[in-house]
């Protein structure tokens, strides 16, 4: 089995409450430090990416996040998705190519561009053209941006996800979904579902959310922000 087949197989015959939890590194030493700390695969955060390379979320350079990823890639043995924001404005075979080079074994796409929603059937047909060019070799977790680029409607959430899961999206994660809501995605959302946990202690635990139906479960930049906040308890 390979690293792609192995990330797949990753998200399938989870039970309840046993999410596949996915952190994010945000350069090849906390990668290691992930690996040896027991985590099976591991994914990027754009924003943690981009913090550790010094811009602001958002205006990373296509050709700087790559190589990110590259780095990442190489250090550890684990399977690595990384998130690639909108793609960068690249055609979907470029877009797998580059992936590819990198080491990724999948992605994350979002629905929205320059803080606007995407026209949903346009990007369902844009990951169609992903997944054809991409086969089995990349996992694809396509975002969903209602809750926070839109009007926070989970039934607007769930006919976006069935578009992607349709065109070929093999995961999809509402961002910024209320936990109330899960429930409501999870009975409306067929195939995997990725939620976002906080690392400070607020709001639903990993294993919560899998409880409520989530399949995956990430942090963000969560793990590098609060890397960085453990830095204050340093003496002076």
């Amino acid at each position: 089995m390979n690293k792609a087949e192995t990330f797949r197989a990753l998200h399938h015959g989870r039970p309840a409450g046993d999410p596949l939890v996915l952190p994010g590194p945000w350069d090849a030493a906390s990668a290691r430090a992930l690996v040896a700390a027991g985590f099976p695969a591991l994914a990027t955060p754009s924003a943690g990416v981009a913090a550790s390379l010094g811009y602001a979320d958002g205006s990373t350079p296509a050709a700087e996040m790559f190589a990110a990823v590259a780095r990442i890639a190489r250090a550890v043995d684990v399977p690595v998705s990384a998130d690639v924001e909108d793609g960068y404005g690249l055609a979907p075979k470029e877009l797998v190519e580059r992936l590819l080079e990198a080491g990724a074994v999948g992605c994350n796409l979002e629905d929205s561009s320059g803080g606007v929603l995407k026209d949903p059937h346009e990007h369902a047909e844009w990951l169609a053209e992903v997944r054809s060019a991409a086969g089995d070799r990349l996992f694809l977790n396509a975002r969903v941006d209602t809750f926070e680029r839109g009007t926070g409607d989970p039934d607007q959430a769930v006919e976006r996800a069935a578009l992607y899961m349709a065109a070929g999206a093999d995961c999809v994660y509402p961002i910024g979904a209320p936990t109330a809501v899960l429930p409501r995605l999870r009975a409306g959302i067929e195939g995997p579902l990725n939620m976002y946990a906080r690392v400070d202690g607020e709001g639903p635990s990993p294993a919560e959310l899998g409880e409520l139906g989530a399949t995956r479960v990430t942090f963000g930049p969560g793990l590098l922000r609060r890397a960085l906040g453990s830095l204050d308890a340093l003496p002076r």
